[in-house]
C-alpha cells in the first residue's frame, strides 16, 4: 500500500464551508450559528435522557453533533453518530457536511438519537471513561432490543456487569428485587439465578470496571457492532449485510456466513438496488471476481454503501480522504465522501493532549462514583475489599509521608481501586492499572519502592490486576470500617499525619504536571523519565555487594517474569477459552490442569523469595547478618516440592501436541488461539509459553550451578546448594528428551503459520536446523530469498504482496543427493555457493563469510542426516512447485454510484497474524537464526531494571526489561501485564562506550544498529556481565561447532 498524504484534508471542493468545529479541539466553543431560521432539534441520548438544542437551519450538521459532543464534554465524539428516520422511514446518519435543512424535512417532528456508529474492536482503545460508559449504555440497548445475540452465559455475564454498574456489589434481596423490576434481555427470568451468581463474583468492581468488562465480554460476540441490511444474493436467499471495522460481513439470519476483508475488496459499488463487491484477484479462492447483492430499494444500497466507505476511511485511513476537484461539466455518480476525524487521528489527539477530567453523572447507577484519573480501566477484575481498616489507612499515609517501613511481618493491605488505599511497599501500584505482587499480601520486597522515584509516571495502559490467594492474617480489614475515597474535585487528599493535616499527590501525575497518556511509551516520553543518578548511587553503596545476592535476585528476577508467564496460560488464556466455549473439555484439563498447581507452587516460591532478599538486604533487620544472606535452604526446599509435579510437566509437551489436533479439528478454537496471541499480554507466540515449565528448569540448574561455583566448599550454603543442584539436574535430564523433541515441533507449529503454500510442513521425523536470508541468483539478478533449511529438505521463499505478511513458498531442493560447493570465482558474486540437487541447482549468496560458512556447515550436516535410510520424512512439501508471482496492488479508482474504490493507504494490518515473529526479523535485517541458536537463547532468559538512554537525551530512564526469544522486552515495572516496546536484537552489536561518548557511568553497555543507539545501566557488575552475556547470544549467533566446543567445556559442580 502507497503511504499516505500527510498533507491537511481540505474541505471538499464545491461544499459549503464546514462552520462547526471538531469535537476533539479541546478549548473551543462551537461557532456562532450562520443566519437565517433557527428551529429546536430534540436529540435522545443513550440514557434515554432528551435534549433540545437550538441551531440554524442553515448550518451544517456538523454544528449540531458539535453541541451535542459539548453538552456532554465528550472528547471521542468521532465514534458516535446522529441517526433518524428519514420521509422514507428508513433509518439514515445525519449527513456532516449538508445543511439540516435538506435532511430534516420536519425537524420540530424529528427526533435525532445519539448512539455509537463505529464500534472498536477493542474497548481499551476507547481512552475515555465516558466514552465507555456511553459505549457500556449502546451495549446495554442492544441486548435489551435483541440486536446483540449471544448464548445465556455470556448474556447473564453481560448482565451481572450491568447490574454490578448500577447498583454495586451483590447483596442477594437487593440484586433479584432489581433484576425482578429491570428486564435487561429478552426472556430474562430462567436466567436470573446465573446473572445473580455472575453478579457474586464481581465484589469491589466500580462502575468504570464493569463497564470495561462488559466491553470486553461484548467484543467477542459475533453480532457485536452489527446493523443489518436485508440483501439477497442472486438465488434470491434471503441474507443481510453488515459492515465492521474489518470488512463487509453476511449473515443468514444471526448466523455469520461470510467476511470480506479489506484487503480482499478492491472497489465497493452499487447500481439501483444491486450492491457489488469486486474482489482482488486471487488464486487460492473460489469466490467470483464480482459479487452481486439485491436490496430493497436504490436508496438502502446507498446508504448501505455509504456507511461502508465510512467504516473503511474511519478504521483504515491515517487521516480523511481528501476530495476530488468538482466536475465542471458533467458528473458521474456520487461524491460522497467520509468527513471526520479517523480513528488513528483520535488516538493521537487524545494521547497528545491534555484534558481537565471532568466528573460525569451515571444516570442509572446508585454506586457513588468518582471518575478516575486513569484513562484506561483494569481489562481483569480481582478481589477487592469492600471496607478498610482504618489502622491500614493511616499506616499506608504514614509510608507516603516518609514513616518508617513496617517489619516483614506487617498486615498485608489490600488494593483499593479508585481510592487512596494502595499496598504501602510499592508506591507504583498507586495508579489503578498496577495490580498486587504475584505472591500475594505477604510480600517483603520493597526494593522497588526504594528504587522508584516518587514522581514516576505509573505504568498505566500495560497492567492488569491478578487474583491473589487471600491473605491468612488477621488484620488489615475490619468489615466495620467506612469506605474511604477521594473527592472528585480534590486532587491531592488530606490527611492527619503527626498531629498536621499534609496534602498527598496521589494523582499519578507526571513531573511537569501533565497527565502522561496512555499510549506513550517510556522509551518515547521524556516527560515521564525517571532520573535516578544520585539516588541509584546511594543504593548501590547500601544494599550487599557479595556476588552471590546478586545470583540470588537473579533468581527473584526472572521469578517474577515466569510467574507472569504462567498467568498468561493459567489466567488470561483460560478466561479467553472459557468464553468463546471453544476448547473441548479434555483439552482444557489437559492445559490448565497441569498450570494451575505450577502457578500455586511458583507463587509460593516468589513469595519465599522475596523474604528472603529482603533480609538478606537488611532493609528491615539490619542487625541480622550471616544467618539469612543464603538461598540454599529455601531453593533445595523448593526443588524438592517440585519433584512431585515432574509428572505434570512431563505432561507439558502432550498439551502441545493435543492443543495443535484441537485447532486443526476445530476452525473456531484456531481462531481463539490466533485472536489471544494477537493480544498485547501474549508477547510470544502461545506455544512458547505452554514450554515455559520446561525451560524454567534449566534457568534453576543454571542459577545453582553459578552459586557452586562462587561459594567455597566451606560455605554454609554450598551444601543446600549442591543438593539443589543434584535434585534439579536430575528432572532436567529426566526431561531433556521430551523438551527438545517440543522445541522443534513448537518451532515447526511456528513456522507454518509464516509460511503459505506448503501442505504437511508439521510432520514426524521432521526436524529444523537454520532460517534466514540469502540471495538467489536468477536471469533477473541476485534476488533476497528466505531460505528454510530442514533434514530432509530446503525452501525458498519470498515476501510477496500478500495481506497477511507470510512467505510465499517458491520452491524447494530435497536434499538427498544433493551436494554443495563455493562459487564465488565461477559467479563473480561474494560469499556464493551452489546447491547442486538431482533435479535443479540454485546459486546462492550469503550477507558475510560468517554467514556463508554457517549455512555450508547446516546443509552438509542436513546432508548427511538424508542419507541415512531411517532419518527424515519421505514427503512433498510444495502444493503447487510453480514460483507464483504476486500481483502488485493496483491504484484505487474512482468512487462513485457505479464504481467505487477503498482508498489507499491502511492503518491496520488486513488479516490478524504477527508480523514481528523471528522469519520476519531476518528477513528485514538480512541474517540468519539456527535451531541451535534457539536452544541457547531459552537458556540465556532474564529479567530486571534497567536505566535506558538514547543517544541524545540527558537522562536516565529505570524500565523492568525482559529478555526472551531474541528480543528485549520492555515495561515499567514488574508489575505489568504486558510491554510497552519491544527491540528485537538480531543484527543489533553490543559494546561497551568510548570515552569520545561521554557516558561517564558504570556498567553501562551499548546497542547499535545502523543509526539506532541505547545505551542501558545496570546495578551492579554481576547483572552488568549476564546482560552482556545473554544479549551477545542473540546478536552474535554461534556456528554449530564453537556451540559445540561451549558445551564440552562447560560442566556442572
Amino acid at each position: 500500500m502507497v503511504e499516505p498524504d500527510r498533507s491537511a484534508a481540505g474541505p471538499r471542493l464545491g461544499a459549503p464551508e464546514t462552520l462547526g468545529i471538531s469535537t476533539l479541539d479541546p478549548g473551543l466553543r462551537p461557532p456562532a450559528m450562520p443566519p437565517g431560521r433557527h428551529v429546536t432539534v430534540r436529540v435522545r441520548m443513550l440514557d434515554d435522557s432528551e435534549e433540545l438544542f437550538d441551531v440554524s437551519q442553515r448550518a451544517p450538521g456538523k454544528v449540531l453533533f458539535d453541541l451535542v459532543c459539548t453538552h456532554m464534554n465528550l472528547v471521542e465524539g468521532d465514534y458516535f453518530g446522529l441517526e433518524f428516520q428519514d420521509h422514507h422511514k428508513m433509518t439514515v446518519w445525519l449527513d456532516l457536511i449538508k445543511p439540516l435543512v435538506k435532511q430534516l424535512r420536519r425537524p420540530k417532528h424529528t427526533v435525532l438519537r445519539f448512539v455509537v456508529k463505529f464500534y472498536p474492536p477493542d474497548p481499551a482503545q476507547l481512552l475515555e471513561e465516558l466514552t465507555r460508559y456511553l459505549f457500556a449504555l449502546q451495549v446495554k440497548q442492544d441486548l435489551a432490543a435483541g440486536r446483540l445475540t449471544c448464548n445465556d452465559s455470556s448474556s447473564a455475564l453481560m448482565v451481572s456487569h450491568v447490574i454490578q454498574s448500577e447498583i454495586g456489589d451483590f447483596e442477594g434481596s437487593q440484586s433479584r428485587s432489581h433484576l425482578l423490576n429491570n428486564n435487561y434481555i429478552p426472556d430474562q427470568m430462567p436466567l436470573m439465578d446465573r446473572i445473580m451468581e455472575f453478579h457474586s463474583r464481581n465484589i469491589g468492581q466500580t462502575p468504570a470496571e464493569s463497564d470495561y468488562q462488559l466491553l470486553e465480554v461484548a467484543r467477542r460476540l459475533e453480532m457485536y457492532g452489527i446493523r443489518q441490511h436485508p440483501a439477497k444474493d442472486r438465488e434470491g436467499t434471503q441474507l443481510s449485510l453488515a459492515v465492521s471495522h474489518t470488512g463487509v460481513l453476511v449473515f443468514q439470519g444471526h448466523t455469520r456466513i461470510n467476511a470480506f476483508n479489506w484487503s480482499k475488496v478492491r472497489k465497493l459499488s452499487f447500481k439501483r438496488k444491486r450492491f457489488l463487491i469486486k474482489l482482488r484477484a486471487d488464486l487460492n479462492s473460489s469466490y467470483q471476481d464480482t459479487l452481486e447483492f439485491l436490496m430493497g430499494s436504490r436508496d438502502r444500497c446507498k446508504v448501505f454503501w455509504k456507511i461502508c466507505v465510512e467504516y473503511h476511511a474511519f478504521f483504515r485511513l491515517f487521516e480523511e480522504p481528501k476530495p476530488k476537484p468538482k466536475a465542471v461539466l458533467f458528473t458521474r455518480g456520487s461524491s460522497f465522501r467520509f468527513s471526520g476525524r479517523t480513528q488513528k487521528q483520535i488516538i493521537d489527539f487524545v494521547k497528545e493532549s491534555e484534558f481537565k477530567k471532568i466528573p460525569f453523572e451515571r444516570k442509572h447507577s446508585r454506586v457513588q462514583h468518582v471518575s478516575r484519573l486513569s484513562p484506561v480501566p483494569s481489562p481483569r477484575r480481582h478481589d477487592v475489599p469492600s471496607e478498610v481498616s482504618l489502622v491500614v489507612v493511616l499506616t499506608f499515609w504514614l509510608r507516603l509521608a516518609g514513616g518508617p517501613p513496617g517489619g516483614v511481618d506487617s498486615p498485608p493491605q489490600r488494593h483499593w481501586k479508585e481510592s487512596v488505599l494502595v499496598t504501602a511497599e510499592d508506591p507504583s501500584l498507586s495508579s489503578p492499572r498496577t495490580r498486587a505482587s504475584p505472591a500475594g499480601s505477604l510480600r517483603s520486597g520493597r526494593e522497588d519502592a526504594r528504587t522508584t522515584a516518587p514522581a514516576e509516571e505509573p505504568g498505566r495502559g500495560a497492567s492488569r490486576p491478578r487474583h491473589p490467594d487471600p491473605p491468612n492474617t488477621g488484620g488489615g480489614v475490619v468489615s466495620s470500617s467506612p469506605h474511604l475515597t477521594v473527592s472528585a474535585g480534590h486532587a491531592h487528599p488530606h490527611a492527619l499525619l503527626n498531629g498536621q493535616n499534609k496534602s498527598l499527590d496521589l494523582c499519578g501525575l507526571s513531573p511537569d504536571g501533565r497527565q502522561p497518556s496512555p499510549l506513550t511509551s517510556p522509551l518515547l516520553y521524556d516527560a515521564g523519565s525517571v532520573r535516578t543518578d544520585d539516588e541509584d548511587e546511594v543504593r548501590r553503596k547500601r544494599f550487599p555487594t557479595d556476588r552471590a545476592y546478586f545470583i540470588a535476585k537473579e533468581l527473584l528476577t526472572t521469578e517474577r517474569t515466569y510467574l507472569k508467564d504462567l498467568e498468561v496460560v493459567s489466567v488470561s488464556f483460560q478466561s479467553a477459552v472459557a468464553l468463546d466455549e471453544a476448547a473441548p473439555e479434555p483439552l482444557r484439563n489437559s492445559i490448565f490442569s497441569n498450570f494451575e498447581p505450577l502457578y500455586k507452587f511458583h507463587t509460593g516460591f516468589l513469595r519465599e523469595v522475596e523474604q528472603r532478599l529482603a533480609l538478606w538486604e537488611g532493609r528491615s533487620n539490619a542487625h541480622i547478618k550471616g544467618e539469612f544472606q543464603r538461598i540454599g535452604d529455601v531453593m533445595l526446599k523448593n526443588i524438592q516440592g517440585l519433584k512431585p509435579l515432574t509428572a505434570n510437566l512431563q505432561r507439558q509437551a502432550e498439551a502441545l501436541v493435543e492443543l495443535d489436533k484441537a485447532c486443526r479439528t476445530s476452525r473456531r478454537l484456531e481462531g481463539v488461539c490466533r485472536d489471544f496471541e494477537l493480544q498485547k499480554v501474549c508477547y510470544v507466540p502461545l506455544n512458547v509459553f505452554l514450554l515455559r515449565p520446561l525451560h524454567r528448569l534449566t534457568h534453576y540448574k543454571q542459577i545453582l550451578e553459578r552459586f557452586c561455583k562462587h561459594y567455597p566448599p566451606t560455605h554454609g550454603d554450598f551444601r543446600d546448594c549442591r543438593a539443589a543442584l543434584a535434585d534439579v539436574s536430575e528432572v532436567v535430564e529426566q526431561l531433556r528428551g521430551s523438551m527438545v523433541k517440543m522445541e522443534n515441533f513448537q518451532k515447526l507449529l511456528e513456522l507454518k503459520k509464516d509460511l503459505i503454500g506448503i501442505d504437511n510442513l508439521v510432520i514426524p521425523g521432521r526436524e529444523f536446523i537454520r532460517l534466514g536470508c540469502l540471495s538467489k541468483l536468477s536471469g533477473k539478478g541476485l534476488q533476497q530469498r528466505m531460505f528454510f533449511l530442514f533434514n530432509d529438505v530446503i525452501l525458498y521463499t519470498s515476501r510477496g504482496m500478500t495481506a497477511t505478511n507470510q512467505f510465499k513458498v517458491h520452491g524447494q531442493l530435497p536434499l538427498h543427493g544433493m551436494t554443495i560447493r563455493e562459487s564465488e570465482e565461477e559467479w563473480g558474486v561474494p560469499h556464493a555457493f551452489t546447491l547442486i540437487g538431482q533435479q535443479q541447482s540454485v546459486v546462492v549468496a550469503a550477507s558475510s563469510l560468517s554467514e556463508m560458512e554457517k549455512w555450508m556447515e547446516d546443509i552438509k550436516m542436513a546432508i548427511d542426516m538424508a542419507a541415512e535410510p531411517t532419518n527424515g520424512p519421505a514427503s512433498e512439501l510444495l502444493s503447487s512447485p510453480v514460483d507464483n508471482k504476486f500481483p502488485e496492488d493496483s491504484s484505487a479508482e474512482a468512487e462513485s454510484e457505479d464504481d467505487t474504490a477503498p482508498p489507499r493507504g491502511s492503518l491496520e494490518k488486513p488479516a490478524p497474524h504477527r508480523a514481528n515473529t523471528t522469519v520476519h526479523v531476518c528477513w528485514h535485517r538480512n541474517t540468519s537464526v539456527s535451531m541451535l541458536d534457539f536452544s541457547i537463547a531459552v537458556e540465556n532468559q532474564l529479567s530486571g531494571n534497567l536505566l535506558r538512554k538514547f543517544k541524545n537525551s540527558n537522562g536516565w530512564q529505570k524500565l523492568w526489561v525482559v529478555f526472551t526469544s531474541f528480543s528485549l522486552f520492555f515495561y515499567k515495572t514488574h508489575q505489568d501485564d504486558y510491554p510497552l516496546a519491544s527491540l528485537p536484537l538480531l543484527g543489533y552489536s553490543v559494546t561497551i562506550p568510548s570515552e569520545a561518548e561521554n557516558i561517564h557511568k558504570d556498567y553501562v553497555f551499548k546497542l547499535h544498529f545502523k543509526s539506532h543507539v541505547y545505551y542501558f545501566r545496570s546495578e551492579s557488575e554481576y547483572a552488568f556481565e549476564r546482560w552482556m552475556e545473554v544479549i551477545r547470544s542473540a546478536t552474535v549467533p554461534s556456528s554449530r561447532t564453537r556451540i559445540q566446543n561451549r558445551k564440552n567445556e562447560s560442566h556442572p559442580h
